[in-house]
């Protein structure tokens, strides 16, 4: 399945994108990489790290979580207007798979923006000898934020 086509609100929407995502110390923890960004849909990469498993030496769920709840975060905040923030107000995760690889790639897609509520989807992918597995799914909501001081986009 293709995903929908969007227009963005903001003409500078990957440069809104960038700038947000540079200021998650989350995401620099993680080691992650903002990969793409295109109206509605947005991909981050991340290494496979010691630190970042769990006791068997796959990625931990968490992690795993975290950085697709920022990708579907990133994806719906493409398309609203230059003064919204974002802030995610539900998710569930599927875990399809262990999160064995090399790398992992997080692919965040818009399904229905709203002007307030934006619903997206996730796929998490495990990267291994070039290969790459289909590793969780996530349904995420988002809300658009507005006007407040302490909350930036």
């Amino acid at each position: 399945m293709n995903p929908p086509t969007f227009e963005p609100r903001d003409p500078d929407y990957i440069e809104r994108v960038h700038a947000s995502f540079n200021r998650q110390a989350a995401m620099r923890t993680l080691g992650a990489t903002l990969a793409a960004v295109r109206p509605g849909q947005v991909e981050i990469t991340l290494p496979w790290a010691e630190a970042l498993t769990q006791q068997h030496g796959f990625l931990h769920a968490g992690m795993v979580s975290t950085a697709l709840d920022s990708a579907c975060g990133y994806a719906g905040f493409s398309l609203m207007p230059v003064e919204a923030a974002v802030l995610t107000i539900e998710f569930k995760i599927n875990l399809l798979a262990p999160a064995k690889g090399e790398h992992f790639r997080m692919v965040g897609i818009v399904i229905k923006p709203g002007r307030t509520v934006t619903v997206c989807e996730g796929h998490a992918y495990a990267i291994d000898g070039g290969k790459e597995k289909l590793i969780a799914t996530m349904g995420c909501t988002l809300m658009a934020v507005f006007g407040r001081d302490n909350i930036q986009g």
